[in-house]
């Protein structure tokens, strides 16, 4: 795990993707539902997560949408049940006030974004790949987070491992559409192809949710580049699959 910090009463960070049960070509700590794993590794990897979070963790089925589920006790009961569920429902960012439910959220090259307020006691996932962005799944969540009674004065976010715009090459068309929308998201790879700097494009739309840059982290790892971390990109140009990474927070 790496672990980030969010202020005090608040547990977060991120998986890489070892120390789990599931063979290759998961190995090992894959987290994802959708991978073709099976689902009794995934529910023993994400309970590991839990421990190290020291809750249990709800997840969202991702979508590539801007919609943010609000969870509460209901879920906490849920998840912390003998068979917690595989997904709360379809959205890609969720938030929470309560105590001891951990939210997650998965990727395997797309932004991991956590974000919490210590002060208001709330904290949020969002999902972030290229559709995400140009939707704004950022401002959504940021958004929901406000209305749960965060402030932009307290709210701390961390920005977890994704692949980096020297390596995530895009057609030139895509990379304007997303430009248009995010300027930051603009890149070009090594080779001086049309790129898309992802990370880059999250922190641009958390600062202008009015998040402080002082009181945000980034953890700049590559995960095409890092063979300790999941990559869709990377498993895709071997001709295999891989596994899902998290993202995680909660309330303690």
């Amino acid at each position: 795990m790496l672990r980030v910090e969010l202020g005090d009463g608040v547990v977060a960070g991120f998986t890489t993707r070892h120390g789990g049960v599931s063979p290759a070509p998961w190995s090992s700590l894959d987290l994802g539902p959708s991978t073709g794993d099976d689902p009794v590794r995934v529910r023993e990897n994400r309970a590991r997560v839990g421990e190290w979070l020291g809750a249990p963790v709800a997840f969202v089925a991702q979508v590539h949408g801007d919609r943010v589920l609000v969870l509460g006790d209901a879920e906490r009961a849920e998840w912390a049940s003998d068979a917690p569920p595989l997904a709360a429902g379809e959205a890609d960012a969720a938030v929470t006030s309560t105590e001891g439910l951990g939210l997650g959220v998965l990727v395997a090259d797309c932004v991991p974004v956590l974000l919490a307020d210590p002060v208001a006691r709330v904290v949020g996932v969002a999902h972030a790949g290229r559709a995400g962005v140009g939707l704004g799944v950022v401002h959504r969540v940021v958004e929901a987070l406000l209305a749960a009674g965060a402030t932009t004065e307290d709210l701390r976010a961390a920005v977890g491992p994704a692949v980096c715009g020297r390596c995530y090459e895009v057609p030139a068309a895509m990379r304007d559409e997303v430009g248009a929308v995010v300027p930051q998201a603009r890149s070009t790879t090594r080779q001086g192809t049309p790129a898309l700097d992802l990370p880059a494009a999250v922190l641009a739309q958390l600062a202008a949710g009015g998040v402080l840059p002082e009181l945000t982290t980034h953890v700049a790892r590559c995960t095409l580049e890092d063979a300790d971390l999941f990559s869709h990109r990377r498993a895709t140009a071997a001709g295999t699959t891989t596994g899902r990474q998290a993202g995680v927070v909660v309330l303690v």
